[in-house]
């Protein structure tokens, strides 16, 4: 069953910093060197494909034509939902007035964009990430996913904007996309979610090319009190449990009822549910239910664990939530599941794992813009600034810092 445990045993539950294996490296280094060879390896190996890295205009064609109607319906709601959203932030950052020093948001000029297809197909991930970078005017937005790739995921991508799909997953595609082959040019930035595989490699390659963040595995925390619907709150935590073996999914509540009643409603579901050996494994592994002495102690270790995704479900949630800012995404009230916002609320579902919540919000637009500052003076400005500049050059003993200022202003 789940870990119950009271407030005081809790402090060992942070999960343990992501440590980059030999596998990895070696992965990441044989793709540098060796390029398409040694990516087409790591495709047979790991997934059994043998075709063209490249997914070609008639396989896009194709994955048109084999979507149910209701899919395709589904994947332009949540492209043009999230599409809206980011357009806002997007025309808020470049209204800012020009003056002698103007600020610019460009677009970066390469993405590639990770779409997770490992134990579960993703082509929302696909919106999450391509969106923004349209929306930004991203010139070259380029996609993989693991082998054999889904023709909803397939459309997802190239409906979102990708001027590219390739089929290559795990390591392999992030080496790839880092470090370019013959078949794949090496991009600016690497956006997505994914496994510790993929976490791993994006850590690896970060010295060569941006990573927007540590972006999986996911991870839910739930904040409780015992107004709460037990059953919602179980529900929620196997919802997110079912993406993979390595979710990290919590509870903390004010109410050792709440806690046993959770812990019954979950091993009470996992005998008649789809990918229950996966939200087992998930949970009784990962997971965990702390009693705390109240519900603001609950938020502070909360607040401590910064987990991907925090619900706070309890009597007055919007004011609760004024004690948390480090979760990568707040939910509030009980009609507010993770499991909504993963697709159709105008949030995006790529968000910091590990803690970097404390740093960082939602991948958007901002991921995919850089800032660009230009700057022009007269003589009378520089000549206003000139004392000031002489004090501080002095003070740092760089005189001809000075030197360079005052003979333009004699």
């Amino acid at each position: 069953m789940i870990r119950i445990l009271e407030y005081g045993d809790a402090a060992a539950l942070y999960k343990p910093p992501i440590i980059i294996s030999d596998t990895v490296k070696d992965i990441v280094q044989n793709i540098r060197e060796r390029g398409d060879e040694a990516l087409c390896k790591y495709e047979r190996q790991f997934t059994g494909h043998t075709g063209p890295l490249l997914v070609s205009d008639d396989d896009i064609k194709a994955a048109y034509d084999v979507i149910p109607s209701n899919i395709y319906d589904t994947i332009k709601k949540m492209a043009d939902t999230l599409r809206n959203s980011e357009h806002i932030l997007y025309e808020t950052l470049n209204s800012i007035p020009a003056s002698c020093m103007m600020r610019e948001f460009l677009p970066i000029h390469s993405v590639g964009c990770y779409v997770p297809g490992g134990q579960a197909r993703y082509p929302s991930s696909a919106v999450m990430s391509i969106i923004p970078a349209a929306v930004s005017g991203v010139p070259d937005i380029v996609a993989t996913s693991p082998p054999p790739i889904d023709a909803a995921t397939i459309v997802a991508a190239h409906y979102c904007g990708a001027h590219r799909i390739y089929q290559t997953g795990g390591a392999q595609a992030v080496a790839a996309l880092a470090y370019g082959t013959e078949t794949i040019r090496p991009v600016d930035k690497i956006v997505g979610p994914g496994g510790s595989i993929v976490s791993q490699a994006k850590r690896l390659v970060s010295d060569v090319v941006s990573i927007d963040m540590d972006a999986g595995p996911t991870e839910l925390g739930i904040v409780a009190d015992a107004d709460a619907s037990p059953d919602l709150v179980a529900l929620d935590m196997i919802s997110q449990a079912e993406h993979s073996r390595d979710t990290f999914c919590f509870l903390l509540t004010d109410s050792h009822d709440m806690a046993e009643c959770v812990s019954n409603r979950i091993e009470s579901r996992l005998h008649n549910i789809e990918r229950s050996d996966i939200i087992r494994d998930s949970l009784y592994n990962n997971g965990f239910i702390v009693v705390c002495d109240t519900i603001y102690g609950a938020l502070k270790m909360a607040e401590r664990l910064a987990p991907e995704h925090l619900q706070i479900m309890t009597t007055n949630p919007r004011q609760d939530a004024l004690h948390v800012q480090s979760p990568g995404l707040i939910l509030l009230g009980h009609d507010t599941p993770s499991a909504a916002s993963d697709y159709m609320l105008g949030t995006n579902h790529i968000l910091p794992t590990n803690r970097q919540g404390r740093t960082r919000g939602p991948l958007s637009v901002l991921d995919f813009v850089k800032m660009k500052v230009t700057v022009q003076v007269d003589y009378k400005h520089l000549a206003q600034a000139a004392p000031h500049i002489q004090n501080i050059t002095a003070s740092e003993g760089l005189y001809n810092h000075y030197e360079a200022v005052r003979s333009r202003i004699q």
